[in-house]
Parts: structure tokens; sequence; C-alpha cells
């Protein structure tokens, strides 16, 4: 970190997309270093070098430079290329007592254009065709299978050629050239090389490719600000501030959990050496120790020495436009206008939820409540600011240059108070300026160019507690150990990595790693960082459905329904010694599922119920979660029996009106049935008499017409076409009366409406 030792950083977190106040650029006039040259200089960037740098996560900076100049002045600042854009779109200057003259820059002339303008056409790469094709009337001197022929371009073709052996034919390009001899014409293929005879063409061509090579290798633009002194003798301030792009900047936080024995941690008494009050702040009655730092990356070419610098949260809204690049508008060509008056015309174009309430007060003998014992909710081991050395004094019996005091001389790793004590201290004083939080460090640093820099933001206590996190979407037998972390610090947390440190015995070793995300003050969060190995979790899932009611909605059965959803949840805590707080996220499902049981959430986000229990050392403890919905459906009104009907209205699931109305309809539908039985006689009958009238005809065909067997027949056959015309009009007036019940059946049942 010896890189980082001069620069005086600003840190200000900003709500998203809030944008940088500019009234603060000249504030810090007391840190700029007096740089002073004379009227009419062309000084470079180092003459007002810069002294603060604002960096945004949406990946821009905003750059401020600032020295003293005397009289008319002109300062250059060199930028790469790409950078001009950002630097035109955003540049702001002041000259405190002159005033600004211009800003120059040298043109950028599209390469397109540019290329375009010479004699021969490249910029669009054009293909060997092509390019010959753009030559017609140059001599030309071409090298082609052997032959060398030189002539007049008169253009290029396309022509179909057969194939050799079992080969389809194709398609090639040939050179028509006019020579001496004529015109000959060589396929473009057989070309080994070819010469522009032409020397003033073939200096177009050369000086195209020169202004191609050229636009590739102009990588940095000089920008000229003029001051002018206007008179004004003496030295004077200038402030000159641009964006441009630059790396996001990152944060990575350590997390140091208690003593998990029980005992009380304090940080070392030793200090460092300069350090301020708001240096490495013990966490006190709040449980944990949280250290943050800022990643950041000067990828520029310029050393920042002596800068203040400022870290923004926000993302302010940045985007890039070519505005460096001239621009040519294609205008349209407009005919000579043959009718006074007429002319061209141009138109212008018209969860934040909030916390459940804490679970009811277990009875006794049940398992304990959350926080109760040494890792549990608030009860957990908290830190203070007594010497974690003497806690090995108390447990080592021994004086000065004795063998426990030798021993304990030795090195035995990373002691907790010291981890909270004596890590790097954040030297930045917090408070809001305006309607923004900021934490300006009291000591200048510098990062070298193309270096990066760990610089420390963060040393405050913040609540905390050791939970075990169980989601049954992971897919584990066990929970997670992790952190119920709450910002009731006035700081703000951005996201970052998150490596925890665990303590036991005054020791702390490494944990495990967490990510957390945007932390404002007064929020809480949950991480986790390790797998809980000693807590086993089985989970029972069992769905069941019934009926609570039915009645009659406009002729239809409208029945509801209750689906109940158990889910149990099962730990057993196979440490001896520590109690478990475990953290349950349940899924809620859709906004029809209500929880039942438990009757309220220890927490809740917009997709997950957060439960809390406590499991107690050796000890197993089960928490079912039940959820309920009821939903409505229609079914046709008899598609239950009356038996069904008679048991749901004995277990009071329907009303005895709605029992008795469905029988109403059960007796019309009965009624209806008998008439359709009665016709469906009616038709058997007929059908049984038309049958043996087809007989009958069939055997009279066969004997004499005076016979007395041919008499009997005709007998036969008028008392059956009596009888069948009596069946008919039985079965015209039984279908007009099945026709007339079944509409009344119809209207009664659409108006029916039983509760």
């Amino acid at each position: 970190m010896t890189s980082v030792a001069r620069l005086r950083i600003a840190l200000v977190v900003l709500a998203a997309g809030q944008a940088l106040p500019f009234g603060s650029m000249t504030s810090a006039r007391a840190a700029y270093v007096p740089v002073s040259y004379s009227t009419g200089e062309v000084a470079d960037e180092t003459a007002v070098p810069v002294r603060k740098i604002t960096l945004y996560r949406s990946g821009v900076g905003f750059f401020e430079r600032a020295g003293d100049i005397t009289g008319d002045a002109t300062l250059d600042l060199r930028f790469k290329t790409e950078q001009i854009n950002d630097i035109i779109k955003s540049m702001v200057l002041i000259d405190k007592g002159g005033r600004i003259e211009s800003v120059s820059y040298g043109s950028k002339e599209p390469i397109a254009r540019r290329l375009a303008s010479f004699g021969v056409d490249i910029a669009d790469n054009p293909a060997v065709p092509t390019l010959l094709n753009r030559l017609r009337g140059a001599a030309l001197k071409v090298s082609a299978g052997g032959e060398v022929v030189s002539g007049t371009i008169m253009g290029v073709e396309q022509r179909r050629v057969a194939g050799g052996a079992n080969q389809p034919a194709f398609d090639s390009w040939f050179l028509n050239l006019l020579t001496a001899s004529g015109v000959r014409s060589v396929g473009v293929n057989d070309i080994a090389s070819f010469e522009l005879l032409d020397k003033d063409l073939a200096g177009e061509l050369t000086k195209a490719l020169a202004a191609l090579a050229e636009y590739r290798a102009d990588r940095t633009k000089s920008v000229q600000v003029r001051f002018s002194g206007n008179g004004v003798s003496g030295s004077r301030p200038v402030v000159v501030g641009y964006v441009h792009e630059m790396p996001v900047w990152k944060t990575s936080y350590r997390l140091v959990l208690p003593d998990d024995s029980g005992r009380v941690i304090q940080p070392s008494q030793s200090s460092i050496p300069g350090a301020n009050a708001n240096d490495a702040k013990p966490a006190s009655a709040k449980g944990v120790n949280l250290q943050g730092w800022a990643i950041v990356e000067n990828n520029t070419d310029e050393d920042w020495s002596g800068v203040r610098l400022a870290l923004v949260s926000g993302q302010p809204v940045s985007f890039q436009m070519d505005l460096y690049e001239p621009l040519y508008v294609t205008r349209p060509y407009i005919p000579v206008p043959t009718i006074p008056g007429v002319s061209p015309r141009a138109y212008s174009g018209g969860m934040d939820v909030s916390l459940g309430q804490a679970l009811a007060q277990q009875a006794p003998g049940s398992p304990a409540a959350p926080g109760s014992g040494p890792r549990g909710g608030t009860g957990g081991v908290m830190f203070d600011r007594k010497d974690s050395r003497a806690i090995a004094e108390r447990d080592a019996a021994g004086k000065p240059g004795s063998p426990e005091m030798a021993k304990r001389a030795e090195y035995f790793g990373l002691e907790a108070g010291e981890l909270v004590g004596q890590a790097a201290a954040a030297r930045a004083t917090a408070g809001e300026v305006g309607e923004v939080f900021q934490y300006e460090l009291d000591s200048p640093v510098t990062i070298e160019r193309q270096r990066s820099a760990m610089l420390p933001i963060l040393n405050a206590s913040v609540s905390g507690n050791r939970v075990s996190i169980f989601n049954i979407s992971d897919g584990s037998e066990h929970p997670m150990r992790g952190v119920e972390l709450t910002n009731d610090s006035s700081l703000q947390l951005l996201p970052g990595p998150l490596t925890v440190f665990d303590s036991s015995d005054g020791k702390s070793a490494y944990a495990g790693d967490a990510v957390i995300g945007h932390i404002a003050p007064g929020e809480k969060r949950l991480l986790a960082y390790a797998v809980d190995l000693d807590v086993d979790v089985q989970t029972k899932l069992e769905n069941s459905s019934s009926i609570l009611k039915l009645r009659i909605v406009r002729g239809a059965i409208e029945q509801t329904l209750k689906s109940v959803t158990t889910t149990t949840y099962a730990f057993k805590n196979k440490d001896q010694q520590r109690t478990r707080a475990v953290v349950i996220e349940h899924v809620k499902g859709d906004a029809a599922w209500q929880l039942v049981a438990p009757k309220s959430p220890e927490d809740q986000t917009q997709t997950h119920y957060r439960f809390k229990i406590a499991v107690e050392p050796g000890k197993a403890v089960s928490l079912p979660v039940v959820g309920e919905r009821v939903d409505r459906q229609s079914v046709g009104i008899l598609n239950y029996d009356t038996e069904t009907m008679v048991r749901f209205e004995r277990d009071g699931q329907l009303s005895k009106a709605v029992l008795d109305a469905f029988r109403q309809v059960s007796q019309k539908q009965a009624d209806m049935h008998a008439i359709e039985r009665g016709i469906g006689e009616i038709d058997r009958q007929t059908q049984e008499i038309t049958t043996d009238q087809a007989r009958i005809r069939e055997n009279m065909a066969r004997i004499d017409a005076g016979s007395q067997l041919y008499a009997r027949y005709m007998a036969k056959l008028t008392e059956q076409e009596t009888t069948l015309e009596s069946l008919f009009e039985r079965r015209k007036n039984e279908q007009k009366r099945l026709e007339t019940d079944r509409a009344a059946f119809d209207q009664f049942v659409r108006g029916l409406d039983v509760e």
C-alpha cells in the first residue's frame, strides 16, 4: 500500500441516479498547489494537475484539474482518441479573475469520406474486380499466366465458364483491356500482379493507403484550453473538469464474528500512530465488526498524486455520442421548379415489506425461543473494549520469565482482539453534505499510473447474530451457516464480496465467503458463508383438499374447495455445546395462498416467509408450516347424485334449501326421462309392426290373390295400419310434451340461485 500513501479521499455515497454537485469544485482551494506560468506560454497538463476525481459505478469518472496561471495562457491536454467524445460532451471550465477564450482540438474527418476524396476510392475495402472496375480508362500492365499484357482498362465483367470433367459450370471475372493489338480478356483469377502505368493515379492510391495507416496510428489527440488574463495582474486559479470512461470501483468487506464460546472479546489497546477518534471503532453491544475496503484502479497514463478521490455509489445516466468526428448530412437533389412559388417543404415530427411480528412465546418444555444461548438471536455474544491479551493472562498461570510466558511469546495465530482493534483503520470522518452521505479521509495518498489500490473506507460495529439458514430450494440436507446482519449504523453498505472470520478462545480464523447487496441504514440482511454440517434437516410435504360449501348459482353447482399444504421442517443439532438459531425460508406461493401456522413470520420478503426457531445442543425440533387456499369452481347441477348431496347436507356443507332445489331439479329430470322412455317404447312398437308388414307383403307376393290366406293377410295389414296411425299420433303428442318440459326445465335451472 505504499503507492497510496498521499491521496486525500472523499467517499460520497449518493442515491442511485443522483448527479455530482459541481458546487464543491473549488471548495478545497487551499488544497491546490499553485503552479503558475507566464503570459502566452503553452503549458502541458502537469501545469494544472488532477486534484479531484469522482468515480461512479456506471463506468465513468469526473476529473477536476486545478492550478494557478498568470496573464494569457494556453493549457495543452492530451487524451486518447477514444476519450475525445466524452471530453467534448462534458468539459467545464472556471477562470477566477480572467475569462475563457476557447477550447480547440484537431479536427477529425471521417475516414470513409477522406479515402473517397482520393483518385482511387478504397473506402469500402473493395475486392480486386471492384477496384479494377473503378480504374476504367487507366493504363495498366498485367502479369497473368506467364504473359505480360499492357493496355487501357475497359471494364470488368462476369462470365459463365464451363467446368472440367464431371464439374459444373461456374461464374468467373474477366478484365477487358484495350491493347495495341485489340481487346484482350484476362481472367482475374489468373492475374499474378498488376501495375498502374499512370504515375499520378498510382500516387493517389499510395496516399489513400498512407491515410488509412495514419488513421490507425492516431492514438492521442491534443485539446488546447486558452485563458485570457483580461488585464489582471498576478496569478489566479483555474479549474478544468471533464468526464471520461473509467473502470467501475468495487468494494470488499471483512466481517469478524464474536467468540462462540461465550467469552467477551475486546480490541487490543495498542493503536495505530496518528489514528483519530473514528479509527477502528469497536463492536460494542452490537455484535460484529465490519471492515470495508474500496478497490480503485488508475488505468490512465498519469499518476494521481495528492488527489482527492470521491467514490459514488449512484449511477448517473451516461452514454457515448460521436461529437468528435464531423458529420455530413445527405442532401436531396431538388429539380428546378417550373411553377412559381413551389419549393421544398420540411415538417417536424410530432418490498420493501414490513417485518413480521416475533413468534409467540413458547410454552414451558417446548424448544427454546430464538436468542437463548450463545448463538441465538439477540442473546449472542458481543464485543467490548477489553484487551484480548487479558484473557490469555487469565487462562495461563505464569510470571515473566516462566516457561508458560516463554511459550506464550510464540506465534499461535491471528488473535480476535488484534483483528478488531489493530486492523486497517478507516481514516474517514463520516457526515452528510447536503443530501448526500460521504466519508472524507484525513490523509492523502497516491496511486501511480496503471496501478490499483485498496483503500480502507469502513471500520464499524453493527448488529449481527449467528444463525443457520435453511431454504429447501438449496437441495441440501444441512442449513447454511450465516449471520443475520442489521445495518444499524448511519453508513451505506455497497455491494461486494465479504470474507467472514470466526472467533474462538481469543483466536480468529477464516470461516467462509459471502456476497452482500446494497444495504441502506436500518436494513436487515441474511448472509450465508458456509454449510452447517452440525445440523441435519428433514422435510415432509403433505397436501389435502376438501369441499367447504356447495351452492347453486345460475343453475350450476358452485363448490368451494380448500387446499391445505403442510411442510414440516425437522432439525437435529448434533453440536453438544451450542444452541443453533435456525432461520427457515419458506416460499410464499401465489397470492391465493394464506399462511395458517405459524400465525405470523419472524420476517418476510416478497417471495419468502422467514421463521426462526432455536435448536438446543443435542436436541431435535420440528416446525410445521401450514398454508391454505380457497378456490371456487362450477360443475353441472346433476354431476352429483342425491345420496351424495344428502351426505353433504348432513355434514353441513350445503343447506336444506340447496338440497330441496337439487331434488326438484332431479325430479324434473326424472319426469323428462320417463317421457323419453315412453317415446322409445312407441318407436319400438312401430318398428315391430313395420317389420311384420314387410314379412306379410313378401308372402302375399307368392300366393294367389283369391286364396283364403291372402284375404287373411289383407285383414292383418288393415289392423296394423290402424295401430300405426295410433302410435304416430301418440309419439307426436309425447314429443311435443317432452319439448315443452325441456324448455321449462332449462328456464327453471337458469334462474336457480340458492344459498
